[in-house]
């Protein structure tokens, strides 16, 4: 493959039924945990495809790959995002089945056999998510990742754009229906996978969910889905991308003018949080008032008002308290 240089282990079997897809970028120290999950499935027909996507930890992460390296398809690239990487994945899957796995987290041993009996089951299935529990070390832990982000009926173009259903990370689905949508759209740095289902759904393909956890989803402080800024910058890209690119019609036109309004709000609430933690006080007032004409929360008000008269104060004790103004981004990290 031009500008991937791949290696194929010895023991990688030759008809896999699925593709194990797992970008990599600095995550050597997870990684090992990951594969580990994948080599104990009770399902066993499946070949492991790792991109290193130009990762900065590659000394790391290969030392932490080498015990399995006789057992994986290695791939390195330069650095292109994760939408490159998943398509680079794609091109080198031979199996009809890709499994997305984040090289972060972890399934447990029914994951692969659950899901693909279900779209074995129903040739009409293109995509299926299971549940997963949350691990990591924040106040999550514990907790069901669609306790967050709900799935609620059926999975349609517009319940995912009004969050009534959120495509969990943990999924398997058809390799031609993943290629039939164009793949990941390489120019977003995030909510690649956002983007991609909606025009899988908007093409008449079918996704379901299952809610039994089937896999431990990481929650790290570092990722990119960690920064409420970041995440409502490329989640109004995806929307805007999507109004201007999709033929839609006047429903799904409305859900996506909510769905922008919402997440415009988090945007400045996000930012007003981000001006605080940097001092920034005519900026934080700014971006909280633009926020609160959506929110109306009087813990808000409240905040800007104490900003103007008595800052120091507020950002000593009000920091870290827009707890209400819970983040949208939350239920999709």
């Amino acid at each position: 493959m031009k500008d991937v240089n791949t290696r194929i282990g010895r023991n990688v079997i030759d008809e896999p039924s699925v593709s194990v897809i797992m970008p990599a970028y600095n995550v050597a120290s997870y990684i090992s945990a990951a594969i580990e999950s994948v080599l104990a499935q009770t399902f066993s027909a499946y070949e492991i495809i790792v991109i290193n996507d130009g990762s900065p930890d590659t000394p790391a992460l290969e030392v932490s790959l080498n015990p399995y390296i006789d057992r994986i398809i290695y791939a390195v690239q330069e650095n292109r995002g994760v939408a490159a990487a998943r398509n680079a994945g794609l091109r080198l899957a031979r199996a009809p089945i890709i499994a997305q796995l984040d090289p972060d987290d972890e399934w447990l041993p029914e994951f692969l056999g659950t899901l693909l009996e279900a779209i074995e089951r129903n040739v009409e299935l293109d995509v299926v998510y299971s549940n997963a529990v949350i691990f990591g070390g924040t106040r999550y832990d514990g907790r069901e990742k669609m306790e967050l982000s709900p799935s609620t009926g059926e999975v349609t173009f517009e319940r995912l754009i009004s969050e009534e259903c959120t495509v969990l990370s943990s999924l398997i689905g058809r390799k031609k229906v993943f290629l039939g949508a164009g793949g990941f759209d390489e120019s977003l740095r995030a909510s690649e996978d956002f983007d991609i289902w909606l025009r899988i759904l908007k093409a008449g393909g079918r996704i379901d969910y299952n809610r039994s956890v089937l896999a431990r989803s990481r929650r790290r402080r570092d990722s990119l889905s960690a920064d409420d800024v970041m995440m409502c910058e490329s989640i109004l890209k995806v929307l805007s991308k999507t109004e201007r690119t999709l033929s839609l019609t006047i429903m799904e036109k409305e859900a996506i003018a909510k769905s922008k309004h919402r997440w415009s709000a988090f945007l400045n609430l996000s930012e007003g949080k981000r001006a605080m933690a940097d001092n920034n006080i005519d900026l934080a007032i700014d971006r909280l008032t633009l926020a609160n004409h959506y929110y109306r929360k009087r813990k808000i008000a409240l905040m800007i008002g104490l900003l103007r008269i008595a800052p120091k104060l507020a950002l000593n004790v009000l920091r870290d308290r827009l707890e209400e103004s819970r983040s949208p981004a939350d239920r999709l990290h």
